[in-house]
């Protein structure tokens, strides 16, 4: 019988919830001006001109760069609740040997991920440095000349 207002005062704030967020959007469609123009529909690169179509492809190397970094992200949010434990002066007075214990299990901790992070960067993961492109070359027998009389013809027709 204790359960029901506790999961009574959950609901009210799930629905408290839900009411804010579609209320706040509603306020934004009523309130907000919608004069769009070639310019604000044009896709977004950081302030650079868009080049090509939307749907073109990115580098692999983004991916790679990603996954590291939520990596070491989650390295930092498992390294905050051992930040906070070790800096409670009351435990370490109580139990001394608590500390050094924690700084050897965050040493060892780190020491893997600083392993990781040595292999990744001597497989060159996060070298951004562009591999070098060998344009494909074909032999036909026809001299370049050729080819370029023709397109010069072709470029004056137009």
């Amino acid at each position: 019988m204790n359960e029901l207002p506790a999961f009574t005062s959950a609901l009210i704030f799930l629905i408290g919830g839900i009411v804010f967020v579609i209320g706040g959007m509603l306020t934004a469609y009523l309130i907000a001006p919608n004069r769009p123009n070639p310019e604000k529909l044009t896709s977004y690169e950081c302030g650079e001109e868009p080049v090509g179509t939307a749907w073109g492809q990115f580098n692999f190397r983004f991916y790679v760069m990603g996954l590291i970094f939520l990596i070491f992200d989650v390295e930092i949010l498992l390294l905050f609740p051992w930040a906070t434990v070790f800096a409670d002066a009351k435990l370490i007075i109580l139990a001394p040997a608590w500390g050094i214990i924690n700084l050897f299990e965050v040493g060892i901790f780190v020491g893997i991920l600083l392993l990781g992070l040595a292999y990744i960067w001597n497989r060159n993961a996060i070298d951004w440095s562009r591999p070098t492109t060998i344009p494909p070359t074909v032999s036909t027998g026809i001299p370049s000349a050729k080819y370029k009389s023709l397109n010069e013809r072709l470029t004056n027709l137009k």
